[in-house]
């Protein structure tokens, strides 16, 4: 044996471990990799799928995770950017970690013998070059490989499991995500802008769609009712079928009752103070909350109260209220809220914003209403939209009236103030969001053909508005 054969061999031994070395590594590298993916990926579905009592309860939460969560809860457009940035480069990173192990594995030789198989087998792949069909037999090999890994170990394992463990897995993400929002968040900036400008395009653009359809089903069904012979009842049909058109289109936003006018009640009153409360609203379910209205527990049936009409003052009545609530996000419709009540078989809801604050209440009555017209019952005092007719061109609304009722009671399309409501749903938050300040007592706001007055106000809330609807055109003799 010659010097040079045990210097090849030990050349030949050190390229082995070399390359095997360098596997080990890549090897450890993606799987290191595919557990970040995992927890971004994870931290996405348990980030957006707290519910308002996670919420509630991270707020008695004195550790710094349980803070810097609540922070980001108000910058969720900010924190999936985030999210879907850092997720992209992990899994960028696994794809050419893989490709890497693959070349390492597999010397290109074994590719070109492959790929020569491959066109002795099948002739009509001659017109490919052995060079072209080993790199993508190498390409396929890495793509399916990684495709694999990413889906099993970095999607649908760890989704699942912060599917059960939403608020654990969002407390121990929140410090990480905080400090990638901080390393990505110009490029985070400039995704949530563009994705903000697409969006408005879109939606315009849908809604013009959207409009100009009711409007031609508007007018296809006053010319099929005035057609017919109905009578009397021809103007209460076209009504219903035009609501039933729009139906799927309206918000619970739209139809709810506002904070400011829900009958709830503290649970620490004492029992003939509830009592009082029901006798005087008259309402069959009340909402009971704890210090304040956003912290509600649950609601008390007044039927729950008829065997115990003769209790002493200090009956514990709060053993009756029933904690299984419902909780509905303002912008839901209400198609889809009616089809909820009627598989939880539930007559009442709790209207929440995006920060787990109560807006309002919603119920199953508001919902038909919507359909058939306002219901009347033997408690109702009058039409709750409360307006004041002068003339033919002059009502007084009440400031709170949403903007759905004053379009119907002036006869008007439901989307005659869509371009400058903004987020605005009553009359008076259509003049605060027009003028971006409160108006003045006896101030004209113009807007279009339609003139506002405000005729009463107070220092919180504007009270009476007067509108002025356009002079009709002049009939062509």
């Amino acid at each position: 044996m010659t010097i040079a054969e045990p210097l090849l061999v030990f050349q030949i031994t050190g390229l082995l471990l070399n390359a095997l070395l360098e596997i080990s590594l890549g090897v450890g590298g993606v799987m290191i990799l595919l557990f970040l993916s995992g927890l971004v990926s994870g931290s996405e579905v348990a980030f957006f799928s707290l519910t308002p009592n996670d919420y509630e309860e991270l707020e008695g939460n004195d550790s710094s995770s349980a803070r810097e969560l609540l922070q980001l809860r108000n910058m969720p457009r900010m924190l999936l950017a985030t999210i879907l940035i850092a997720n992209n480069l992990i899994n960028i990173a696994i794809v050419l970690l893989s490709d890497f192990i693959i070349r390492r594995a597999f010397p290109n030789e074994v590719f070109i013998t492959w790929a020569t198989n491959i066109r002795d087998t099948l002739p009509f792949l001659q017109f490919i070059s052995e060079d072209g069909m080993a790199q993508g037999i190498s390409f396929l090999i890495t793509v399916l490989a990684a495709t694999f890994l990413l889906v099993l170990f970095g999607e649908v394992a760890p989704k699942v499991y912060a599917r059960y463990n939403r608020l654990k897995l969002a407390l121990q993400m929140a410090r990480p995500l905080k400090f990638l929002l901080w390393c990505f968040r110009p490029l985070a900036f400039l995704l949530v802008r563009g994705a903000g400008v697409v969006e408005r395009r879109l939606e315009n653009h849908s809604q013009d769609g959207i409009t100009a359809s009711q409007e031609e089903i508007d007018e296809a069904i006053e010319l099929t009712v005035s057609s017919e012979d109905h009578g009397e009842e021809g103007p209460q049909d076209v009504g219903i079928l035009k609501r039933i058109v729009q139906f799927s289109n309206v918000t619970v936003r739209q139809i709810m009752r506002s904070r400011g006018d829900v009958i709830a009640v503290d649970q620490k009153i004492g029992y003939p103070e509830l009592l009082t409360v029901i006798r005087e609203s008259s309402y069959s379910r009340i909402p009971v909350f704890e210090e304040d209205f956003d912290q509600v527990k649950g609601l008390l049936y007044v039927k729950d109260l008829l065997g115990h009409r003769h209790e002493p003052p200090d009956f514990e009545w709060q053993k009756l209220v029933r904690t299984e609530v419902l909780y509905v996000p303002g912008n839901k419709k209400i198609n889809d809220l009616l089809r909820e009540f009627q598989q939880e078989k539930m007559h009442m809801a709790i209207v929440v914003d995006e920060y787990g604050g109560t807006e309002g209440v919603v119920t199953l009555e508001d919902i038909l209403e919507e359909v058939i017209g306002d219901i009347q019952d033997e408690f109702d005092e009058g039409d709750d939209i409360i307006y004041q007719r002068i003339d033919n061109l002059n009502y007084i609304f009440d400031g709170k009236t949403l903007l759905g009722d004053v379009c119907r009671v002036l006869d008007l399309p439901t989307n005659t103030f869509d371009d400058v409501k903004g987020e605005a749903e009553s009359l008076a938050g259509l003049l605060l969001e027009m003028l971006g300040q409160f108006p003045q007592p006896e101030e004209e706001i113009e807007c279009g053909e339609y003139r506002f007055k405000v005729m009463a106000m107070t220092n919180r809330r504007v009270e009476e508005i007067l509108v002025t609807l356009p002079e009709p055109a002049p009939e062509n003799g």
